[in-house]
């Protein structure tokens, strides 16, 4: 017998007939001879839904007490398509992520996964039960719940995988794999059968909402192939793996829009050595994570530094540097939230000249203007207006010739 690890997201089981239909495929699966652990989300926009709720109480809900709610989203999927499971003759059993010591650090609401204990879920999977587990969730040292931030579940997923050794985590969502750019906004965007783990992390990191960038570095680093498919219908979708010999060389595998970030811009500030890294610790420290980091030429010995940060941290990042502004020596603050992130992913790239040209003159072209930009072996982006994003993907995505 195999093992199987599974996770469904959100429109996955977003009613009573998804979670009966996620149950049935749950069943055909153990029905094979496989064993099988199911990781699944909160049923459809509850989580959004939850935030909201918070929010009507107090507009700067306590992190620990959000984690507490937030939580609770997932553990109603278990219990239901436990239920559902055991409705169609089957045994199965539900797990929160701190009943089976999914350990976590302490930053609520985008908590890392320290450990886990595989202990009660081999014991269950020797009883012949299927395994519900809730993603996003676990504890930390002082047993306070924690969530993992979005798309945590399927980092559980990918941890519970490389745990338990299982050969593959399949990832099931709304989309059938990965395509070469977002179907809604590129109409002819193809499917892409396979593809490297570094192209999916940067894909990922890069605003693409098929798979969480963490969930996906889990992989990497612990082996764990990914299968990303449609939770509705049977076809293969898209194998992500680090085996080189299954990857055609392509320069670019990808183009990728990311709407969550906003800009912040710290005017007039002295240039001197170690004013960034006062502002830059200062930010570490506050958990917010910046993206891309812009200091213009220095004028009259004064310069501007331009950082973009996801819009959830946006008001501690702000509240940060406000705090900071004087100390540095800063004349002016100011966030944008109007921009977005297009890049171009392929391992290819790290190999081929002028990739990131055809980039660039294919947004010229289109009178699109580039206010950032941020380069790595695989990857380029650059910051645009929020208004002229789509036009921006389609053009790049024309430019590369990867239309099906």
């Amino acid at each position: 017998m195999g093992l199987v690890v599974q996770k469904f997201g959100g429109s996955s089981v977003a009613d009573v007939d998804r979670i009966k239909h996620v149950a049935k495929r749950v069943m055909d699966t153990h029905e094979a001879g496989d064993a099988v652990v199911v990781v699944v989300s909160a049923l459809g926009d509850t989580t959004d839904d939850l935030i909201q709720l918070a929010l009507q109480i107090t507009p700067q809900p306590s992190d620990r007490e959000m984690d507490v709610l937030m939580s609770t989203g997932e553990q109603i999927s278990i219990a239901l398509l436990s239920m559902a499971i055991h409705a169609m003759g089957h045994d199965a059993i539900s797990f929160t992520g701190p009943q089976l010591d999914i350990v976590t650090d302490s930053a609520h609401r985008k908590a890392r996964i320290l450990s886990v204990d595989p202990t009660r879920i081999r014991r269950a999977l020797d009883q012949d039960h299927i395994v519900i587990v809730a993603g996003f969730q676990g504890r930390d040292a002082d047993e306070n719940i924690t969530t993992l931030g979005r798309g945590g579940s399927d980092t559980t997923a990918v941890a519970l995988a490389a745990v338990l050794e299982a050969p593959v985590c399949e990832i099931y969502t709304d989309v059938d794999g990965v395509y070469t750019a977002d179907p809604r906004i590129v109409p002819d965007a193809r499917k892409i059968p396979v593809m490297h783990a570094d192209e999916m992390l940067e894909m990922a990191s890069a605003g693409s909402q098929v798979m969480n960038a963490r969930a996906v570095e889990f992989a990497k680093k612990y082996g764990v192939p990914l299968h990303i498919r449609s939770s509705f219908a049977p076809d293969t979708g898209t194998l992500v793996t680090d085996k080189a010999e299954e990857l055609d060389e392509v320069p670019v595998r990808g183009v990728s829009l990311d709407r969550a970030d906003s800009k912040i811009t710290i005017r007039q500030v002295p240039d001197r050595p170690g004013v960034s890294a006062r502002l830059f610790t200062a930010l570490s420290e506050a958990d917010v994570n910046v993206d891309m980091i812009i200091q213009n030429v220095a004028e009259g010995e004064k310069a501007d530094i331009s950082f973009t940060v996801n819009k959830d941290d946006l008001n501690r990042a702000m509240t940060v540097c406000e705090a900071l502004l004087s100390d540095i020596g800063g004349q002016a603050l100011a966030a944008d939230s109007d921009i977005a992130k297009v890049s171009i992913v392929g391992a290819g790239m790290a190999e081929r000249s002028g990739v990131a040209a055809v980039m660039f003159s294919a947004l010229g072209d289109a009178g699109v203007n580039i206010e950032m930009i941020a380069t790595s072996e695989i990857k380029t982006s650059c910051i645009v207006r929020a208004w002229q994003a789509e036009e921006a993907t389609r053009v790049v995505h024309a430019a590369f010739a990867l239309g099906g």
